[in-house]
């Protein structure tokens, strides 16, 4: 829209295709967007905007309350509020005009327990318009979409609500004449046939994919084809035209996946503001079956709608936790249904409809069941039907869950795969996309090819993102090429792999032993490959191997010897290769013992985790006390690991190895030193500090390590170079790794397809790769930078640790490294100003450490604050400096100035070691947190603001007195 306003677009004499500019605006911008839904008769929410309280209640009154306040450009709606009444109205008016920084607040019509529903349409230029699907939100609306489970098709609306809504839809986007896809959202009166418009969004959008993949109807690609001046009827889907409007004769659930489990500290209320990192989808007959199948497909500790915490909550507060919307409401609700509330109460609470409190209680009741009819087959096939996992049966039965997919097996329940054609069967078609549910007719059709399973990722979260989807994607298409069926199972609506024309068979289905079982028995692989999934498709090696599953590439054995801390130092041991000095232990006065044995400060972490879940460096006894009593679980299943922390820079390989051969096309270096987890660091390829024997002997270590674990295809080792260049091993990822996309584009050696032609049998020296790294050095510097969504997230502290936060990330590349910087920081979008003001406030530890960055900031020209100790020090070392009062002083100065939007960047380090601990809420996170809830580019590690300077003395001329 930018390149079209400023004319780039006619200068370049490009023509915009699909909807036009302003189609866009009209639906994009708020006014002219309610002048169009006023023109044809389109209700939207009364709003007017208010500057003061007088304002605000005649606003009120017009409009009639109840009421939103929304105060204009604060973050997630802080200040906000509803008011019944007004009084309500004065007492959060008063807060919300003070909190906006403009003074400005936007009083409009509550629509708080309307139920939430939208439409998927898309139109052509001849003005065919369709409704692709519509979807419901479980939750009302308050919640925002994102955040919210959602069915497929809507499930509560009567024929005449379901009509009057979809006539809304269409009569919108004809008026808005959009080309192509298009999502709009109403609110509906639950007691009446009212409703209003709540948004459009004028193009593709995330709903558009879960559409997508819920009816096979693939909105982007028709949308691109009605863009490039097709009409609906020209293009085909399978053996029917576009301009048919699809047939869901199933259930489709979404749930969200929020990160949530990494940040206890986190505020999980949910509000408009999305907090979802990613969401799994399900599909099944019922909304029973399809609720539990998206229950267990979420990799949050659930394999059912049952959670361990709710069940030591009171009634009481179990019903006080269901009034606001968290990410686990669903949960609380099925436990007070256990207990024997009426689902009355809870939809009055919640003002979620009766029918899926209905569905929820159906599962509850399916439960007692159960419990009552041990071993029954008839209650064994009609929890199947539910959705019911073995495992769940097994704990209501007291059996183990092998034991009931026995029992289950001997008296033939078992899955069928129906087809998701977009028209129930209305016409012959074949699209190989399939899901399970227990009844007759099985519509998966079984060649006699060759097949290889690939194993996808789930739902991204932090830790694991579209960057495994990437390794999935490659795998399939070389699996393909090499001649071979190549069958996808994965969850996830968001990713590639899970759009059937990628593979030549798509599962979608929860990656669970059970479930992924159900499809290997019936397609009979030639192998599945567990090592291009993360950390899901590897948890799912052992427990399919146990079961004789053909586990390709690295095995399950190769797995254990990378991934056990004992199997993996006697690996290190034989090979004489070093690492941190440490211990796993399994009681918590061991990890005492070990840590004192190794000496403070420690990394501690849970073993078999990934993005560094529950890693913390802990500087004395009394911290490391406090972490094993509430971080981790400990017991002999779950060792924690207390390693010696030591401070290095930190560096990072992925390889290929085929059992005689390793290839290593490239050595990642990475800005932060050890203690900020690699996925939160910048990555720089080639490295920009190693001398060429660290090279060596990383490349010696990588190799050696490779052949003596057995990896066969892709792996990624992490490394710690100390101040004396001794080189010492971080760990073995025997899998693809986060970084595979990265290096690959980097260094041009598809690393995906390498592997996966090393775990199909072709080696490394048949592929051509017959050294260990490349000859020539790169002509252009590459950049890696993590993305934040610090923003979305209340409540938790954004200091850089061993822990992941980061969501995603972004490239730059060019032929000077602090250009190639420049290009990373702006796309991960962090706004790089040369100019403005330091709110600086140090550790005493990195003072000295931090002077002559300080200085260089200084000398471009920019004001330094300081909180008083580091201001004094500053001046000491002659940098003007002014000081803030801390917020121990009782002092709101440093908030004061960040919230003045004249501050660029906050530079916040803080020391382990001081009283208080880790988890003290101090100063520094109250700063943290303003610098995040006022868009302030806030670092915490000095490694980041050395590279920051190096990018802006390059664009900076340099400013000094006369």
């Amino acid at each position: 829209m930018q390149l079209e306003k400023k004319g780039i677009l006619r200068e370049c004499q490009v023509e915009l295709l699909g909807t036009s500019s302003d189609s866009i605006a009209r639906a994009e911008d708020r006014e002219l967007f309610k002048e169009l839904c006023e023109q044809i008769g389109e209700p939207v929410c009364p709003s007017e905007i208010a500057n003061s309280i007088e304002e605000g209640v005649r606003a009120a009154e017009d409009i009639g309350y109840p009421v939103v306040l929304r105060p204009a450009f604060t973050l997630g709606g802080t200040g906000g509020g509803f008011a019944d009444n007004e009084e309500e109205l004065r007492e959060i008016m008063k807060n919300a005009l003070k909190l906006s920084p403009v003074h400005q607040v936007l009083v409009e019509k509550s629509i708080r327990g309307y139920k939430e529903i939208e439409y998927e349409v898309i139109r052509d230029a001849n003005d065919t318009a369709i409704t692709v699907c519509n979807m419901e939100n479980l939750d009302p609306v308050g919640i925002h979409t994102g955040d919210s489970i959602v069915v497929c098709p809507s499930q509560t609306l009567t024929n005449k609500e379901y009509h009057l809504l979809r006539d809304s839809a269409l009569r919108i986007i004809r008026a808005l004449k959009i080309e192509g896809g298009c999502n709009v959202q109403f609110a509906l009166d639950p007691q009446s046939f009212r409703y209003y418009v709540i948004e459009v969004n004028p193009r593709v959008s995330r709903s558009s994919a879960l559409a997508s993949k819920a009816s096979g109807y693939p909105i982007a690609r028709v949308s691109a084809k009605i863009a490039v001046g097709m009409t609906l009827d020209e293009i085909r889907i399978a053996n029917t035209p576009a301009s048919f409007e699809p047939t869901l004769d199933y259930v489709v659930t979404k749930m969200p996946r929020f990160p949530f489990d990494k940040f206890a500290d986190a505020n999980n209320r949910l509000s408009t503001q999305m907090k979802a990192t990613g969401e799994v989808m399900s599909i099944g007959r019922t909304m029973e079956e399809s609720l539990l199948k998206a229950v267990r497909s979420l990799e949050c500790g659930v394999y059912h709608l049952h959670m361990k915490k709710f069940d030591a909550f009171t009634t009481t507060d179990l019903l006080a936790y269901i009034k606001d919307g968290t990410d686990d409401r669903v949960f609380a609700i099925a436990e007070l249904l256990r207990r024997g509330t009426d689902v009355d109460t809870i939809c009055k609470i919640t003002k979620i409809d009766s029918f899926f409190v209905d569905k929820i209680h159906n599962i509850v009741r399916m439960e007692a069941y159960l419990e009552s009819n041990p071993c029954d087959i008839k209650a064994l096939r009609a929890a199947k039907k539910s959705g019911f996992c073995d495992r769940e049966i097994g704990e209501l039965w007291n059996m183990t869950e092998l034991a009931v997919t026995d029992l289950r097996k001997e008296h033939g329940i078992l899955p069928v795969y129906k087809m998701i054609d977009t028209c129930a069967s209305e016409f012959d078609s074949y699209i190989p996309y399939f899901y399970s549910t227990y009844a007759d007719e099985n519509e998966s059709v079984i060649t006699d090819r060759k097949k290889i399973i690939v194993l996808g990722a789930g739902p991204i979260r932090i830790g694991q993102g579209v960057e495994f989807d990437y390794s999935t994607v490659h795998a399939v298409m070389t699996i393909k090429s090499h001649g071979c069926e190549a069958i996808i199972i994965n969850n996830n609506p968001e990713t590639v792999s899970t759009d059937y024309t990628c593979s030549d068979k798509l599962y979608f289905e929860p990656l669970t032993p059970e479930d992924v079982m159900n499809i290997i028995d019936i397609e009979k692989p030639w192998g599945v490959i567990a090592s291009l999934g993360g950390q899901t498709a590897i948890n799912l090696a052992e427990p399919l191997a146990a079961r004789g599953v053909r586990i390709i590439g690295t095995d399950k054995e190769a797995i254990d010897r990378a991934e056990n801390r004992d199997a993996f130092e006697k690996v290190l041991t034989s090979l004489g290769i070093p690492q941190p000095k440490g211990h796993a232990v399994t009681k918590l006065e061991d990890g005492v013992r070990a840590a004192a044995e190794i000496g403070y400060p420690v990394l501690v972490r849970p073993s078999f985790v990934l993005g560094g879940r529950a890693m913390q460096i802990v500087a004395n006894e009394e911290q490391l006390r406090h972490y094993l009593k509430t971080a981790v679980e400990i017991d002999e299943d779950k060792p924690v690991l207390v390693d010696k922390y030591i401070v290095g820079r930190e560096v990072e390989v992925d390889a290929v190895c085929d059992g005689t051969d390793v290839f290593v096309p490239g050595i990642m270096e990475l800005v932060e030193r050890t203690g900020v987890h690699s996925g939160d660091s910048i990555s720089v390829y080639p490295p920009f500090t190693l001398n060429d024997t660290v090279k060596e002997t990383i490349l010696d270590y990588t190799k050696r390590l490779g052949l003596a674990i057995g990896i066969i295809g892709l792996f990624n080792i992490q490394f710690i170079v100390d101040p004396d260049n001794r080189v010492y091993i971080i760990e073995v990822n025997p899998r693809s790794s986060r970084t595979v996309p990265f290096l690959s584009k980097a260094t041009g050696c598809n690393l995906a397809d390498i592997g996966t032609l090393v775990i199909l049998g072709v080696s490394l020296k048949e592929q051509g790769y017959d050294k260990l790294y490349p000859d020539t050095a790169p002509e252009k510097w590459y950049v890696k930078v993590p993305a934040f969504s610090f923003s979305k997230l209340r409540g938790m502290d954004v200091y850089l640790s061993p822990e992941m936060k980061s969501t995603g990330e972004a490239i730059g590349y060019d032929r000077k490294m602090t250009r190639a910087l420049y290009k990373a920081l702006q796309a991960s979008g962090m706004q790089v100003l040369n100019y403005g003001t330091i709110l600086v406030t140090l550790a005493d530890r990195d003072k000295e450490e931090a002077l002559p960055l300080i200085r260089r900031f200084y000398n471009m020209g920019f004001n330094i604050e300081a909180t008083h100790g580091t201001a004094m020090f500053l001046k000491a070392n002659g940098i003007r400096t002014r000081v803030k009062k801390k917020l121990n002083e009782g002092s709101e100065e440093i908030l004061d100035s960040i919230r003045g939007g004249y501050v660029t960047y906050v530079i916040n380090t803080r020391d382990l070691s001081a009283s208080g601990g880790m988890n003290t809420v101090s100063d520094g996170v109250e700063i943290r947190r303003c610098a995040v809830e006022n868009g302030v580019t806030i670092f915490t590690a000095l490694d980041t603001v050395r590279v920051l300077l190096d990018v802006l003395e390059e664009i900076t001329m340099e400013v000094s007195a006369i």
